[in-house]
């Protein structure tokens, strides 16, 4: 008799805390950087967590965006996607995740790090923590 293999369970739902991080993740493997992941729950009703990530060209950020979007699909769709076309400051809408994927001038201008600064930063991976922009060094 044939001996069954046991069936992995693949998780079908994250926290907001495992999507935050999760896009993040996705982030970097598009290379991008200067990634911060903001615990905004109990400053604001918007979302639980934002997290802010920098590109270097339009084409860049859209990648980002598409890759989030494509690796959180088997978790759920995305509510709206805003800037995409452009690729300079795309917003994505989770629900209780915003992602902001920004061109540096325009992050630097609109300063999101600073407006939400009193809001707790989750622990990153080192090398997600580590990647800055190579100017930056």
């Amino acid at each position: 008799m044939p001996v069954k293999k046991a069936k992995t369970v693949e998780k079908t739902t994250l926290t907001a805390s495992e999507r935050a991080l999760k896009c993040a993740e996705l982030a970097y493997d598009k290379k991008a950087y200067d990634i911060c992941v903001r615990d905004i729950s109990r400053i604001s009703s918007i979302a639980d967590y934002m997290v802010i990530i920098s590109g270097s060209s339009d084409k860049q950020n859209q990648a980002i965006c598409d890759s989030i979007r494509t690796g959180l699909k088997k978790f759920g769709k995305v509510n709206d996607i805003e800037g995409a076309t452009d690729g300079k400051w795309i917003v994505m809408d989770y629900g209780d995740v915003l992602v902001h994927i920004f061109h540096d001038q325009i992050r630097r201008y609109y300063d999101l790090d600073g407006l939400w600064g009193m809001a707790p930063e989750l622990e990153l991976p080192p090398e997600i923590k580590a990647s800055r922009k190579e100017s930056d060094f």
